[in-house]
């Protein structure tokens, strides 16, 4: 980046022509006066005195380098220094088998909310992020990572049948605290998405949530599924697939103490875009903090135009001395 700290002096080089014009035009009296010069008129004038103009020129160099050191060019360097304070997040997900109702048309809750995070997690920088699943047990998928496609790629792998059905919403929170605890993150969350009743483990919600709370980790719990019944396919051996009714059990005032007494919140998805909606809100809610500090650093360039301005008339000084150098 190139700039001018004195830019003013800038506007004198529109005086240059007019200082050209009067330089090339004038008329310089003559050392020797003569009464008839009809004689000489028709001399031919040599090469040495035709260049003589190269002095002119090179004077008028010498100004304009003079005017442009006056302005006192200069490059600069910008460094920018960029800190974040990243946020520790652990995401809990239910893949008890209930997630395989089909409310969430044309998917199921479990593809509809692994299609969800995906993007959620994309759109994150610099936080590091780990993945919880648990059904009658839970294990950690992926733990803490800044590499998202590592996580995501373990998203991937992530279906029915990896635990014994269940829903371990406690053991879900518990594993997770478990993962951030050692963290030294000034904000550690958990987003846990479930769209049963706990059933199963060794821990109770809201006893998990006390313990999150006392390490200072906030919970958002999101409960999946449309109110009333939903569609669930079951795989006939005989007449093959088929869907039956389900009844949607969901304990949203469980969920809702668990979040509200580690500050978070809870929230309600009875499709996927309201799913991706109540992702996006807690994205905002935990935005990581950026400082940006930039740093400008210049090299002055002027001492190398009022070198050259000094050549050039130093060059105009010898040549007028010596080549195109005038008898009196």
């Amino acid at each position: 980046m190139i700039q001018f700290a004195d830019p003013m002096f800038l506007w004198l080089l529109l005086a240059v022509p007019l200082v050209a014009y009067f330089m090339f035009r004038r008329r310089r009296e003559a050392a020797i006066k003569f009464s008839d010069i009809s004689l000489l008129r028709n001399v031919r004038r040599s090469r040495r005195v035709k260049n003589r103009k190269i002095l002119y020129a090179l004077r008028l160099l010498a100004l304009i380098l003079l005017i442009i050191a006056m302005a006192r060019p200069q490059a600069g360097k910008k460094t920018t220094e960029v800190s974040s304070e990243g946020i520790d997040i652990m995401l809990a997900l239910d893949v008890s088998g209930s997630m395989k109702a089909e409310d969430f048309k044309p998917m199921n809750r479990l593809i509809a909310a692994k299609e969800v995070i995906k993007d959620f997690v994309q759109g994150r920088q610099s936080d590091r992020i780990g993945l919880v699943v648990f059904s009658r047990q839970s294990f950690t998928q992926c733990p803490l990572t800044l590499d998202y496609s590592v996580l995501l790629n373990f998203l991937e792998q992530v279906d029915f049948g990896m635990i014994e059905d269940g829903t371990a919403i406690g053991m879900g929170i518990a594993n997770a605290v478990n993962r951030l605890r050692s963290s030294d993150a000034k904000s550690r969350i958990i987003i846990l998405l479930t769209d049963g009743i706990n059933n199963a483990g060794e821990i109770d919600p809201l006893t998990a949530a006390q313990i999150a709370k006392t390490m200072g980790i906030r919970i958002y719990t999101i409960g999946a599924g449309k109110p009333g019944k939903a569609l669930y396919p079951v795989d006939d051996p005989t007449f093959g697939r088929r869907y039956v009714q389900i009844d949607n059990e969901l304990d949203e005032k469980q969920l809702t103490q668990v979040a509200e007494s580690t500050g978070g919140k809870y929230f309600r998805a009875k499709s996927e875009d309201m799913l991706k909606n109540i992702y996006q809100q807690i994205s905002e809610l935990e935005k990581t903090k950026f400082k940006i500090k930039e740093y400008l650093q210049f090299d002055q360039y002027f001492p190398y135009f009022l070198m050259a301005a000094a050549l050039a008339l130093l060059l105009e000084l010898v040549l007028r001395e010596t080549l195109f150098r005038r008898l009196p």
